[in-house]
């Protein structure tokens, strides 16, 4: 197998293994690393398994590079050596994992999760033969890069550690690979373990997956292969549900469809039943780029956020289901999700900002829809809509946008739509170019509604600065003066309701 390192990678494993040959401790580099090199894929992470405790190892090894020591799993001796933009010269990062070599190295690979990660290269064959150097392969991995699969190392792989369930179909998707018949199959005995696995696993690997610019076709994959509701139990009562005449699909495929329909519009992927004129009406900017690829947590972005919030978006429909007057409706099912979806998102431990925004957007992600209904939307209309749902505003505005997708498929009206995102439109063009309407300078404050105006601290004092912003945000005032002289129309108003 031939492959290729770049200069600065083997500069790096030139300095461990000098640092390993001068403890005389065998090292190894073994996993991901190997097969991202053979694929040609850029990565920054290096797996590292050496013949001695990893974790004094790891320790050393960073004080001796001048990295940065990161304890991972003291049961199990991993540990992480961070190298920041401060030591390298292109001012990147990488990420050193040290592991312990259990047994030999032939032993060690065969514990290993797939064959594609069940590699190992000395280092000293790759500092000294960087082009050609020897692999230790014991479960024939290259084969399966070369034939594209996941194929898992033996029919324990599951068991020995059930968040390789998601991680299969992670790497398939990340590499663009197909999971083995047999793997496959093992994976749909094997689903229910998926419970078993800490919160914060499954977070990552789900976010990864998230990431991926086909995330809708792997998160039907996962319902495919029995994965999904076992990782997201609330989801199961959405199967089979039946939605009103204008949506195309039942409640759970109208949800995996909405993930689909996220993508679209992020210009990820293209549905079978879009077309240019549907995409070309699809609000678009460098601003928004930049938005849905800002990081919001660590290792979620604005984008990968709004996937899940698709997918759990209508979470709570099947529990307010009602017929009434031969209708459906699916009343308070926005503020009944967003609950759900903040339980399912603190189980796999997101963080608070995380969970906030999700909440955010399934609760409100009707709200656009709603204004559209009513024309145009209002200086005073676009204030109140920014000021209520804060950071999430854009992102609701978008799930709103991949929601009308995903319920008429097929059958979309392409000029409702563009009636739609036109409305998306009209708002964010006031949010991009209109910031100081949007968020005004303050003009006044409280403390002047008290000395001006002898008014005691209390709500009406912060009802009064609201109206007062909000007049701002209309363009009825814009000075010192108006905003004073509004406050004393506004009070003589209220005293002459009030005598």
């Amino acid at each position: 197998m031939t492959i290729r390192v770049s200069s600065e990678v083997l500069s790096i494993i030139r300095d461990i293994q000098g640092f390993f040959s001068h403890r005389q401790v065998k090292a190894y580099l073994v996993g991901g690393f190997i097969r991202d090199l053979w694929v040609e894929r850029s990565t920054a992470d290096i797996d590292i398994a050496v013949t001695e405790n990893a974790l004094a190892a790891a320790s050393d090894l960073a004080d001796k590079i001048n990295g940065k020591y990161v304890l991972l799993d003291e049961v199990n001796r991993v540990a992480r050596v961070v190298l920041g933009s401060d030591v390298l010269p292109n001012k990147s990062k990488w990420y050193i994992d040290v592991s312990t070599v259990s047994g030999d190295i032939q032993q060690d690979l065969r514990r290993r999760d797939f064959t594609i990660n069940a590699m190992a290269i000395d280092l000293e064959s790759l500092v000294f033969k960087p082009g050609n150097p020897e692999i230790i392969d014991p479960v024939d991995g290259q084969n399966d890069l070369r034939r594209r699969l996941i194929n898992a190392v033996s029919e324990s792989t599951f068991k020995d550690d059930p968040v390789r369930l998601l991680r299969a179909v992670r790497l398939a998707a990340e590499l663009g690979f197909n999971i083995e018949e047999k793997t496959e199959a093992l994976i749909r005995d094997s689903h229910r373990l998926i419970a078993q696995v800490a919160g914060e696993r499954i977070r990552e690997e789900l976010l990864r997956i998230l990431a991926t610019p086909q995330a809708g076709k792997c998160i039907r994959y996962l319902d495919d292969l029995d994965l999904l509701t076992s990782l997201i139990p609330e989801l199961e009562p959405a199967r089979g549900v039946e939605q009103p005449r204008e949506h195309h699909w039942d409640v759970l495929n109208h949800s995996l469809e909405s993930v689909r329909a996220v993508e679209f519009l992020l210009g990820q992927s293209q549905p079978e039943y879009t077309s240019k004129e549907i995409q070309d009406a699809i609000p678009w900017s460098e601003k928004l780029d930049q938005h849905f690829a800002a990081e919001v947590g660590n290792g979620s972005t604005h984008a990968s956020l709004l996937k899940l919030a698709a997918l759990l978006h209508d979470i709570a429909k099947p529990e307010t289901k009602i017929i009434a007057e031969e209708r459906m409706r699916f009343f308070g099912h926005t503020d009944q999700g967003a609950e759900v979806a903040a339980k399912i998102l603190e189980r796999l431990r997101f963080s608070n900002k995380e969970i906030k925004l999700v909440e955010m957007m399934v609760r409100s992600h009707m709200r656009p829809t709603q204004m559209s209904h009513e024309g145009m939307p209002t200086k005073r209309a676009v204030y109140r809509y920014f000021r209520d749902t804060g950071t999430a505003g854009i992102d609701i505005l978008y799930l709103s946008l991949a929601d009308h997708l995903a319920a008429r498929g097929p059958d979309l009206d392409v000029a409702q739509w563009k009636q739609q995102a036109q409305v998306a439109n009209s708002l964010l063009t006031d949010c991009f170019h209109q910031n100081g309407e949007i968020a005004p300078l303050k003009l006044i404050d409280g403390h002047d509604l008290i000395k001006l105006f002898g008014l005691k601290p209390g709500p009406e004092i912060r009802k009064i600065l609201e109206a007062i912003k909000e007049s701002q945000a209309t363009g009825e005032v814009t000075t010192r003066e108006e905003a004073l002289s509004y406050v004393k129309n506004h009070l003589l108003y209220r005293e002459e309701n009030l005598s």
